[in-house]
């Protein structure tokens, strides 16, 4: 009875149910993890201007359809995507890959000024630039004139 026999297999299938279990209770799920990667794996510059915010996010090879910028929870900007592997051609195979594949993501939290109704984006030379408009400075509040009457 070796190490790759069915009952040491299936024992050793309960025995990392029993881990898995006591480490759910306090461990970061796999959505929290994935996400986590995705985001560190994404970086970002974020600039202010006068009149907007933009945020600049490198983008090489991707496909218009390949990236969503999306606005979450009235105030968080999200950016993601995949970038899928190539197709391998017959014959050939990878001798290294450093590129990196899957989903990428990052979320910004936009300040109160944004106008979350006046965003653009665009990708050009698989840079991607999304432009937040900055909502105009509230008018400051004039001062309200009681008439005083005479009794």
């Amino acid at each position: 009875m070796g190490l790759d026999s069915p009952l040491f297999s299936t024992l050793q299938h309960v025995m990392d149910f029993a881990d898995d279990a006591d480490k759910s209770f306090s461990a970061p799920t796999r959505t929290y993890v994935r996400d986590a990667k995705a985001m560190a794996a994404t970086p970002a510059d974020v600039k202010e201007y006068p009149n907007s915010y933009v945020f600049v996010v490198d983008m090489p090879g991707l496909k218009v359809g390949d990236i969503k910028v999306q606005v979450e929870e009235d105030n968080v900007l999200l950016v993601s995507g995949e970038r899928k592997r190539d197709e391998e051609k017959e014959g050939a195979k990878y001798v290294r890959m450093e590129r990196r594949v899957g989903k990428f993501m990052r979320k910004f939290v936009l300040p109160e000024n944004a106008n979350t109704d006046a965003i653009t984006a665009v990708c050009q030379d698989g840079v991607l630039t999304v432009t937040v408009q900055k909502l105009p400075p509230p008018e400051p509040k004039k001062p309200k004139i009681v008439e005083v009457k005479v009794n």
